[in-house]
């Protein structure tokens, strides 16, 4: 497909500390508003949900940046994720004359996704996006709407899953690269990836697949961002456009085949 003749979309997915901080979230939900074109938001919600599950006295484990949801977990982060973080973007987004619509997977069959294989780890209530509903996604954007997606899915036959924000947005922008020019931004509190966690200068300014994987033997690349990069790197190779990981899709670590 010659994607010079088709339509722009940008796919943000938004996490981490920007959510929690009202402030920086203000300040995200603004440059958001000013995107120009098509454009959609998938949302987190974990530091939201572990914060909740504190307060409750609910244990959590996480491996790998990814939370272990047994049937107590899948109920607050169906609250929490569903509820109170999409319904705030949401109503803020309003605020900025931003014609939001909130969602979930489950909503007019948005995201279908397979609950994950109890082996070699069981996650629990977790899914795998197996289909992305392009025709609802495209019916939307057509009628002026911005679909905020909250990280939900379900299977199909009434169950609810938790599903890693930075997969959905990447199974999103794939489906959508079928018909658009995407670029994908995994927007969160730091610059980009960095050499070093502490230091906002150490931005690696582009990484391939194989830089990426001597980081991640040699134990330099944040547990929390493997997910992402994962979903980065699958991105790119299924034909989105441009993805990148930082603060706005002007700056930050581009990802890129070579």
């Amino acid at each position: 497909m010659d994607k010079t003749t088709v339509p722009p979309i940008t796919v943000v997915k938004i996490g981490g500390h920007v959510i929690d901080d009202d402030t920086a979230l203000g300040e995200f939900l603004k440059d958001f508003s000013q995107i120009a074109g098509l454009k959609i938001l998938v949302h987190g919600g974990g530091k939201v949900a572990t914060t909740m599950a504190k307060q409750l006295g609910l244990p959590q484990t996480m491996i790998e940046g990814r939370r272990v949801t047994d049937v107590e977990t899948l109920k607050l982060i169906t609250m929490v994720y569903g509820g109170l973080v999409n319904k705030k973007l949401v109503a803020r987004l309003q605020a900025l004359e931003t014609p939001a619509i909130g969602v979930t997977g489950a909503d007019a069959d948005l995201i279908r996704a397979k609950k994950r294989a109890t082996t070699p780890i069981d996650y629990g209530f977790v899914g795998d996006v197996e289909k992305v509903n392009l025709a609802v996604l495209s019916q939307w954007l057509s009628q002026g709407l911005i679909p905020v997606i909250a990280p939900l899915t379900h299977d199909g036959h009434g169950q609810i899953l938790n599903t890693n924000a930075d997969s959905i947005a990447t199974a999103v922008a794939i489906e959508l690269s079928k018909k658009f020019k995407v670029t994908l931004l995994y927007a969160f509190e730091k610059s980009g990836v960095l050499l070093d966690v502490n230091n906002e200068s150490s931005v690696i300014p582009k990484l391939t697949h194989a830089a990426y994987q001597e980081l991640r033997q040699a134990k330099k690349i944040f547990e929390g961002m493997i997910p992402k990069l994962d979903n980065a790197f699958l991105s790119i190779r299924s034909g989105v456009s441009e993805v990148i990981i930082g603060k706005t899709n002007k700056t930050g670590t581009r990802i890129t085949h070579e």
